[in-house]
């Protein structure tokens, strides 16, 4: 029971977010790109304080220990964030000397180019750059699915809500993603395509996911600490930098509103997690 939740958790997050991606970047949903990424973060810091902690807190592990787990969880993404902007700014640095770290960073943060300038700028995108980061997707689509694992074994409800939260979080990401495909001549499904299959490795990191944390069923509080350090390493670090622009009072307030519906989500998945 536990593996086919997982497998269909993963499932929706990973394949689900391609397409919520997909339908923001080239549908009649475009204009909405902004507003999900208010509802990203609500949704991910809901999950990671409200459920994650929480139940990582109720175990018979030390506070101390799972603090000190938290904060190297949340140094460990920030490093291996550096470390991806430092990569991408050497693959492009020698088409655009003026754009390093600024241009890549965009690809990984997603959605502040539209994707007619990237297509105007052909100098700056090529094939393998594209797979790079199909290669760099599926890697972190793996670690979602360990991450959604850990909440099921945990817990079903708590899987449920990490899948909603995983998936919320995914859309801005694979929008980058579908943007450099197309920058680099493919064509929408053939973009499509390639960003779904990448996606769908996170399945492949929930199967392994549930074998690692079978056999290491004692270190499941620390797991749940290290999907909380994600979980909030990118809502802090990478969303809501992006919504932290001089707007109007209509426009912040539209923005408050969407990060209260992320965390009303979360709620509500919990809510019916409790009743199933």
């Amino acid at each position: 029971m536990i593996i086919f939740a997982i497998l269909v958790g993963t499932l929706c997050a990973g394949i689900g977010s391609v397409w919520v991606a997909a339908a923001l970047s080239f549908g009649v949903l475009a204009r909405y790109t902004q507003h999900m990424l208010s509802l990203a973060a609500g949704a991910l810091l809901a999950t990671a304080f409200m459920h994650l902690l929480p139940e990582a807190f109720e175990s018979q592990a030390a506070a101390h220990d799972l603090f000190m787990c938290l904060l190297f969880g949340l140094v460990f993404f920030f490093l291996l964030d550096k470390a991806e902007l430092w990569h991408h700014g050497h693959e492009h640095g020698a088409h655009a000397h003026s754009h390093v770290g600024y241009e890549p960073a965009q690809a990984q943060n997603h959605i502040h180019q539209p994707a007619h300038d990237h297509e105007h700028g052909a100098g700056h995108t090529h094939t393998g750059g594209s797979w790079a980061v199909l290669a760099g997707d599926s890697v972190h689509c793996f670690g979602d699915g360990v991450l959604i694992a850990s909440a099921f074994m945990a817990d079903i409800r708590l899987g449920m809500i990490a899948s909603v939260a995983v998936l919320a979080h995914e859309v801005p990401h694979h929008m980058g993603d579908l943007v450099v495909l197309r920058a680099g001549a493919t064509d929408r499904q053939a973009a499509l395509v390639k960003v779904s299959m990448a996606g769908s490795v996170t399945a492949l990191g929930g199967l392994l996911g549930y074998w690692l944390v079978e056999q290491l069923q004692a270190y499941l509080p620390f797991f749940l600490v290290i999907a909380s350090s994600s979980f909030i390493y990118v809502a802090l670090a990478d969303l809501i930098p992006q919504l932290q622009k001089r707007l109007g009072g209509w426009q912040t307030a539209a923005q408050i509103a969407w990060l209260l519906a992320g965390i009303g989500l979360v709620t509500v998945v919990s809510a019916l997690g409790h009743g199933s």
